[in-house]
């Protein structure tokens, strides 16, 4: 006893009874038992120094479990490929591949005769049934790998013939000579900034010559006084042509004009095509080979292709996205303003009944992740006060939009309509003014 009553420490609930609570229950499943019940301990000493109250004890543990890695987001920015977002968000179809491929799977085994087979044999027919100009397709880790494979198979000690406009610096810092340089060949360069010739090239090709690289400078744009060189100019240089678009769009999309597709790049005479996966194809992190065979086999049977081998998950992912190619990308691209009009207007009258102030607003959406830098896309959006973007950002959902002039706006054209409670909920978790 103290002061004639119950010594509050021992009113702090047990610690099987705290593991008992179905959030903390929960927690164990995703954390381990070891870090919740450290966290419960924790809680338990805090009210014993009488820093809480013992009834406080369940929501301070949880408080204190670190967030789920990484977090789910709800991607309101108008960026449809977000590179801070992870890029593609990934199809049904392809969630369902990966779950089916985390146990044990017939990633490189024939079930029928009981032996070896070719190592992602579904993903890879799927992507030559895909784009059927190539005549021979490979798989590696990412967009850079498959351009470091073609180049050391290809060039290494030799040379790389390259326009000087299209030596693009790819992100974080990462530049393509660097790249390149990285696998021993040598870089030719040739022209200028703002223009190239095909005589520049031919003037650089000879007997050290690798291949011809050409490069889609996917992430700005060159205009004014400029020229280029298309892969049907090159391809009459009598070696080998390398385009690298970046970008993963398989065939042509009216929507993405300007946009190098892998189909008509072949057909224009390349003779190696290297592409992303995570980008406007909507599948997982991926670099894409696809050509001529006798290139092709000779990349797959270099030693360096063992190094970037791509995983049975990202495999059982791009076929599932290769079947059904209707991503959350292709929906984000092609969905219909006058319907995310309506969607935000809906979501306005709902706040408004909830006593939440918002605004809908015409908004300009783009493609993001290094692609289709020039195309705009009429979107639709929630208008905010600032001071909501980063609770938003911090919440148990997080929805991430974009500050303009002082509102913080919601684009809808990336966010599945399926999650417009959600990003109601989380709005209305933003304490109000009053």
């Amino acid at each position: 006893m103290r002061d004639g009553r119950t010594d509050p420490r021992r009113r702090v609930p047990r610690t099987d009874v705290l593991l008992a609570d179905p959030r903390l229950a929960a927690a164990i499943t995703a954390l381990g038992r070891d870090r919740v019940k450290a966290a419960v301990t924790a809680a338990q000493d805090r009210a014993r120094r009488g820093e809480i109250s013992p009834e406080a004890v369940g929501d301070a543990a949880v408080e204190a479990l670190p967030a789920p890695t990484p977090r789910t987001v709800l991607n309101a920015t108008g960026v449809v490929l977000h590179t801070n977002l992870g890029r593609a968000a990934l199809s049904r179809p392809a969630v369902a591949a990966l779950v089916a491929a985390a146990g044990h799977t017939d990633v490189e085994l024939d079930l029928t005769t009981g032996r070896r087979a070719r190592r992602g044999r579904d993903a890879l027919d799927a992507l030559a049934a895909a784009v059927p100009d190539a005549a021979a397709v490979h798989v590696v880790n990412n967009g850079a790998a498959a351009l470091v494979l073609a180049a050391t198979a290809l060039a290494a000690g030799r040379e790389i013939v390259v326009s000087r406009g299209e030596l693009v610096e790819i992100g974080d810092g990462f530049r393509l000579p660097d790249l390149l340089e990285s696998t021993g060949a040598r870089l030719r360069e040739v022209g200028t900034t703002n223009r190239t010739s095909v005589a520049d090239y031919a003037a650089a090709v000879g007997p050290h010559t690798g291949f011809v690289l050409k490069v889609h400078p996917s992430n700005f744009r060159v205009t004014g006084f400029t020229s280029a060189v298309d892969v049907r100019d090159l391809a009459t240089l009598g070696v080998p042509v390398v385009a690298d678009i970046g970008s993963g769009l398989l065939t042509p999309d009216p929507l993405l004009p300007d946009e190098p597709d892998a189909a008509s790049t072949l057909r224009a005479g390349a003779h190696l095509v290297t592409a992303s996966g995570d980008k406007l194809l909507g599948g997982p992190q991926a670099g894409l080979l696809l050509g001529a065979a006798a290139l092709v086999e000779r990349l797959r049977r270099h030693p360096l292709a063992r190094a970037l081998r791509v995983d049975k998950l990202t495999l059982a992912a791009l076929a599932a996205t290769l079947h059904r190619p209707d991503t959350p990308t292709r929906d984000a691209l092609h969905a219909d303003p006058s319907a995310l009009h309506a969607r935000a207007e809906r979501l306005r009258e709902r706040l408004g009944a909830d006593g939440r102030k918002a605004e809908v607003v015409p908004s300009v959406a783009v493609v993001g992740g290094g692609g289709a830098p020039g195309v705009e896309l009429d979107s639709w959006a929630l208008s905010l006060p600032e001071r909501y973007a980063a609770p938003l950002r911090t919440g148990r959902t997080p929805v991430l939009g974009r500050v303009v002039q002082g509102r913080l706006l919601l684009d809808l054209r990336c966010v599945p309509p399926e999650a417009d409670e959600a990003v109601r909920v989380a709005v209305l978790a933003v304490p109000g003014d009053d």
